[in-house]
């Protein structure tokens, strides 16, 4: 397995935009516990940044991209409603066309549903290596406290049977039909169901999921060394850790949002690669995300000594630490909120 990802540069603060609305930008940023989050440029969408993370999987992985047998991309907001974002990644990194491709669509949980369809597929022999993406440029409704969190960002897992990195040793979802976050056809924003999205939805999914899969395996939180979980903001993944036990050390590693905002699809994917950036032989990770709509899913993933041998050259920290701040004028810009204007770069 190699894994790869990539972040826009462009960097806005809470406090900024808080400022445009009124609000009190620091008491913003502490309620969310979030600094900033990444803005994607005019040129870049979930199908540029999905591009980038894969031919950086593939670099980490050596492998060639012929030798890929499936492409699966995850995102709420793929550029097209009708075409595939997946042709266009495996057109651009010069897959086989002999392969099968699709787009994933569940919420913020689309890309590690396509890690499971990778999964299902190598291990049936069916093909060598599946490449599996969770990549976003995630909408919030000018004023809405979306508008706070939802960013851009994606990371690619070349999932295989040789030569791994890391081992996934089970998964587990959950899934009901609890609507606490939906977007229609056609509307340029979502909606949700503010405090609703909480405790009868992500905290439901999320814990059950986790518990799910630890009773099935017979581990407990202390037996991981990391645990991951889908990141909206940075409360809701910290009182999950605290209510299955698990502690702040176990969270800290993969935990982003303060630094970029939620990624939507790219969340948990991209928590995931930032603990394999430091993680070592027999570390255990726990990883869960969460999709509105509404479900999780879990997986066990034992670290192997092929990942201290061949670390990823190109890190999320490295990512996260290459910045470029702007103001709100260039993030409505850039976002495309301004309707009916010609936007030029």
């Amino acid at each position: 397995m190699g894994y790869g990802v990539y972040l826009p540069k462009y960097r806005i603060k809470v406090g900024e935009i808080a400022k445009v609305w009124g609000m009190d930008g620091e008491r913003v940023s502490k309620s969310l516990i979030i600094n900033e989050k990444t803005v994607p440029s005019l040129d870049e969408d979930t199908a540029t940044i999905s591009v980038e993370a894969a031919r950086n999987a593939l670099e980490h992985a050596g492998i060639d991209a012929k030798d890929i047998g499936a492409i699966y991309v995850g995102s709420e907001s793929h550029p097209y409603v009708v075409k595939p974002t997946a042709t266009i990644v495996a057109a651009a990194i010069d897959a086989v066309e002999d392969l099968t491709a699709a787009d994933y669509e569940f919420a913020c949980k689309a890309g590690t549903a396509a890690i499971q369809s990778c999964m299902g597929l190598v291990d049936s022999g069916m093909i060598e290596y599946g490449l599996a993406i969770g990549a976003d440029t995630s909408q919030g409704r000018p004023g809405d406290a979306l508008e706070y969190t939802a960013s851009a960002g994606g990371a690619a897992y070349i999932i295989g049977k040789k030569d791994t990195l890391a081992d996934i040793l089970d998964t587990y979802s959950y899934t009901t039909d609890t609507p606490d976050f939906w977007r229609r056809e056609g509307m340029d924003f979502p909606s949700h169901g503010a405090r609703f999205t909480g405790r009868p939805a992500y905290f439901k999914h999320v814990i059950s999921a986790a518990e799910g899969i630890m009773e099935r395996n017979d581990k407990k939180p202390e037996d991981f060394d990391y645990v991951v979980f889908h990141q909206p903001n940075g409360k809701f993944p910290l009182n999950a850790a605290k209510t299955l036990g698990f502690s702040k050390e176990q969270l800290e590693t993969g935990m982003l949002i303060p630094n970029i905002g939620n990624t939507y699809s790219g969340a948990t994917p991209l928590g995931l690669a930032a603990i394999l950036d430091k993680a070592n032989k027999g570390d255990l990770i726990l990883a869960v995300s969460y999709g509105s709509g509404a479900g999780s899913d879990a997986f066990i993933i034992e670290v192997n000594g092929r990942n201290e041998e061949k670390r990823n050259m190109k890190k999320v920290r490295d990512y996260v630490d290459r910045k470029e701040y702007i103001d709100y004028s260039l993030y409505v810009k850039y976002k495309g909120k301004l309707k009916g204007v010609v936007l030029q770069k």
